[in-house]
């Protein structure tokens, strides 16, 4: 099994709540950030799939906090797609802190809309495997 795709991000103070840590809507911020630049790696381009009729959309996402995250870390998030099936994908997504200390966990259930039916297509990973020019970063053989 490939390693996750791993991007390391710095956090900034304007993600902060009131108490000083990390607010929520900031890590889904960076969840997808994290999940366009493992995208990009695989060689999709997203202008080629809107061109085909599709585009990426979340149907669902969880935050599990784990550990505070204050201004000025460095984190590393790891993203790890897996393909389930039906028209679903997960992608599960580790911020992980220098001493190697799970931070939090974002996982999302995402699919691909047709955007002409506007429908969700059946087998996504067959189409993402279609626009990467590495589908084994997006964990498709």
């Amino acid at each position: 099994m490939l390693e996750p795709f791993r991007v390391t991000l710095d956090i900034r103070t304007d993600d902060l709540d009131v108490n000083g840590h990390v607010r929520g809507p900031a890590y889904l911020a960076y969840a997808d950030h994290a999940r366009w630049e493992c995208v990009w790696a695989a060689g999709v381009d997203p202008l080629a799939l809107k061109a085909g009729n599709l585009g990426p959309v979340n149907l669902e996402t969880t935050i599990r906090f784990r550990r505070e995250l204050r201004a000025r870390a460095r984190i590393d998030v790891l993203t790890r797609f897996t393909w389930e099936p039906g028209k679903v994908s997960r992608v599960v997504q580790e911020f992980v802190a220098p001493d190697g200390a799970m931070v939090a966990e974002v996982e999302s259930l995402s699919g691909l809309l047709d955007l002409e039916r506007r429908r969700l297509v059946a087998d996504p990973g067959r189409y993402w495997r279609k626009y990467a020019e590495r589908p084994e970063i997006l964990g498709l053989t």
